[in-house]
């Protein structure tokens, strides 16, 4: 099956690859139908760990490659670097700003500016990690796509890793939907449902990103970055903060190690 998988093009290849974090999203949410209770260290330690695998992915799957395919230009590489890496962290701020939604980690009476019942309470929190997954699927989408143009700095194994990261930390998302929803009283099903949609836009993510750096190459130096920048943005205003508001600091943080320990090794070793 890996070796089909080695002779698709880059494109298809990222598709799978999104199609495989969104399905371990649905495996989080899963959870749902064998967990009696709402274990909270359980969750802050897989948040801690998921933090830890988006921060390690963010510089050795992104920035490091963008650093070196921007290397060689008429500007110093790390201008368009840093340009991608602000870009990114601004536009989920104006997201933040602009979209009302529930915090994934706070409680389920919080809203911003709105105050809804159940089901929009639950529209809003789906909407919290469905945007938060965006540059995650077009991270993969993108290192796929950077295979695609045959570039030196491209592996096909480094973008695998990506996703792998991706699809680990991915899964306590999933739980992070389904599990609160089912704590205010919506039943395992649609717990289920609302956890495993927050990663659908995934596969689209990760194709819209494939296809920008296949037909515009000079895109990606800023793309990747863009993406990495995103990614920090939600580790620091929500993965870190919410895996250690309920007390668990020592276990979040070395869970977060754990998890950067985890994706360096995935990436250096296969890339």
């Amino acid at each position: 099956m890996i070796s089909h998988f080695l002779e698709f093009h880059p494109i298809l290849q990222a598709l799978i690859a999104t199609l495989f974090t969104w399905g371990m999203t649905a495996l989080g949410a899963a959870l749902v139908f064998t967990t009696k209770g709402f274990n909270q260290r359980f969750m802050d330690s897989m948040l801690g760990f998921a933090g830890g695998v988006m921060i390690a992915a963010s510089f050795w799957s992104l920035l490091s490659p963008a650093l070196d395919m921007a290397e060689g230009r008429s500007v110093p590489g790390w201008i368009p670097v840093s340009i991608g890496f602000m870009l990114g962290g601004i536009f989920l701020w104006i997201a933040d700003k602009v979209l009302p939604h529930l915090h994934p980690t706070s409680s389920m009476d919080q809203a911003e500016g709105i105050h809804a019942d159940q089901k929009k309470r639950s529209t809003l929190l789906v909407l919290a990690i469905t945007l938060h997954n965006i540059p995650e699927g077009l991270a993969v989408g993108v290192a796929f796509g950077a295979v695609a143009v045959d570039l030196p700095t491209a592996s096909l194994s480094g973008a695998i890793a990506l996703a792998i990261g991706i699809g680990i930390q991915n899964f306590p998302e999933g739980l992070a939907v389904s599990m609160p929803l089912r704590r205010g009283g919506m039943s395992r099903e649609k717990s289920f449902m609302y956890g495993q949609a927050s990663g659908m836009v995934e596969p689209f993510a990760g194709v819209i990103g494939a296809l920008a750096v296949t037909f515009i190459q000079p895109l990606l130096p800023y793309a990747l970055s863009f993406a990495a920048g995103a990614m920090i943005f939600v580790v620091v205003e929500e993965v870190i903060p919410g895996s250690q508001e309920e007390g668990n600091k020592d276990l979040a943080s070395i869970s977060v190690m754990i998890g950067f320990t985890v994706m360096m090794i995935l990436d250096v070793a296969l890339g």
